[in-house]
């Protein structure tokens, strides 16, 4: 299938997250980003790619657990001539070396509260969803590494969900580990709300 956004024309492959609300938040906001950016969790590469689009001097690196996500957000990058833009498979921060640090790190985490029942059977394709029966299983695990590949006043921005008290959850984790945090941005539904939460390393 083939999405747009802004100028982004973008083919999802199979077993691909397909961009939604929560994406275009982080979207949106990345296309207002300058610096060195690293995406973790790229998907189909809408995000990284509006950060690189949005400024050509930009250094932007996504990374995926999903094999299938990275060809697909390459494919996307080499479409729009997006050459600021590298993409790797990777566990969370598993391949960024330690001393790599960046002035943006965006995360729009799998935030679905998931019994092991309702787990989706291919592994790549069920970690775009799957939060844990939390919620907030892979939120807590890239928080504990973020602050370290951050640049001193550097930018931590994610995608929380008011399921399961998630959004006082995030500020909470976000404080403690990173800085200062705060909501930018929010979107409410019918069942939830979802916001954009920015904590700036202290």
């Amino acid at each position: 299938m083939h999405l747009s956004f802004g100028t982004l024309r973008l083919e999802i492959f199979p077993t691909v997250y397909e961009p939604a609300e929560d994406s275009f938040l982080l979207a949106t906001y990345a296309s207002s980003l300058k610096g060195r950016i690293l995406e973790i969790g790229t998907g189909s590469g809408i995000v990284a790619l509006s950060a690189a689009i949005a400024d050509k001097n930009s250094n932007v690196l996504a990374t995926d657990i999903n094999p299938e996500a990275v060809a697909c957000a390459r494919h996307n990058a080499e479409a729009a001539g997006a050459k600021n833009c590298r993409f790797m498979e990777a566990n969370m921060f598993s391949s960024i070396p330690g001393a790599d640090k960046f002035d943006f790190i965006l995360f729009n985490p799998p935030y679905l509260p998931t019994t092991r029942e309702e787990k989706l059977q291919l592994e790549a394709e069920n970690a775009a969803y799957d939060g844990g029966e939390s919620g907030l299983d892979a939120f807590m695990q890239f928080a504990e590494q973020v602050a370290a590949h951050l640049v001193p006043g550097g930018k931590v921005a994610v995608i929380a969900t008011s399921l399961n008290d998630g959004i006082k959850k995030t500020l909470d984790e976000l404080e403690k580990r990173v800085g200062p945090a705060q909501i930018r941005t929010e979107e409410s539904f019918f069942f939830e709300k979802i916001c954009l939460i920015e904590a700036t390393k202290r």
